[in-house]
Parts: structure tokens; C-alpha cells; sequence
């Protein structure tokens, strides 16, 4: 499977490490919707504790600017695709085609609210929006 990464430590959820959810409040009902969508899939065998602190993590990186990987902290792409897998195995079985998460995680909110036109969250200002947006390849994460 690759190598193992640690999970995200509850603390990790601090709005001191995330600083743009400290300037984001208008985004709350945002991060909301991404938490409820990640605890839906949560594994069984994760404590609630737990699944909530790395639920309001995601959510809260999912406002960052970056790839969510690196909002995250996480070395690669291939480390939060392992992540998803350990903590919300179901999930990750929906991104079988291997759709960025931030992305995968956007589009699964507007297919909930049957919304046809669905805007991706904070890539206006990203230098690589044609890898992320180009064709989507199964197994990547």
C-alpha cells in the first residue's frame, strides 16, 4: 500500500494552524457541509473524537489555497489518498476515478444539493489548475 502516514493529531484542528479559518467566518456553513460529508464516511473503527477533529481539519484546509495535501501538511498527494483510505474508506471507494480530493470533495456537496454547476473551492488563484483540471487517471490521490 505504500508508506504509512501518521494521522492527523486532533490539535492539528487549532485555528492557529490553519490560519485562514480564523479570516474565513463567512465560510463556516462551508465547512459544515465537508465535515457532515467525511463523517457520513468515517471507518467504523475510528473513534468520534478523533473522526471529528480530522473531519474539522479537512474542512478547514479545504479553505486554503493550496493543494489539500499541503494545506494539510501531508508530504504528497499519495499520503492524503492513504489517509482517506485509513479514515473514510467509503469515500474513497466514490473517488475511484482518482479526482483530486478537494475537488472530489466539492463536487460530492453539489451533487448533494443537486447543484449542475459546481465551482471548485479556492482555485482561482492556483498556478497548476490544468493538472488538476486536466483528465482525471484512476489511482491518483
Amino acid at each position: 500500500m505504500g508508506t504509512a502516514t501518521a494521522p492527523l493529531h486532533p490539535a492539528a484542528t487549532s485555528p492557529q494552524t490553519v490560519p485562514w479559518a480564523v479570516s474565513q467566518p463567512a465560510r463556516q456553513d462551508e465547512v459544515d457541509e465537508v465535515m457532515a460529508l467525511l463523517l457520513e464516511h468515517a471507518a467504523p473503527h475510528l473513534p468520534e473524537v478523533l473522526a471529528q477533529a480530522l473531519a474539522q481539519r479537512i474542512a478547514l484546509a479545504c479553505l486554503g489555497e493550496r493543494h489539500l495535501w499541503e494545506d494539510l501538511g501531508l508530504p504528497s498527494r499519495a499520503a492524503l489518498g492513504e489517509l482517506m483510505q485509513r479514515h473514510f474508506p467509503t469515500l474513497k471507494v466514490l473517488n475511484a476515478a482518482g479526482m483530486r480530493w478537494k475537488k472530489f470533495i466539492y463536487r460530492q456537496l453539489c451533487i448533494k444539493h443537486e447543484v449542475l454547476i459546481c465551482r471548485s473551492p479556492s482555485c482561482a488563484v492556483c498556478d497548476e489548475a490544468a493538472v488538476c483540471f486536466g483528465p482525471e487517471t484512476a489511482g491518483s490521490a
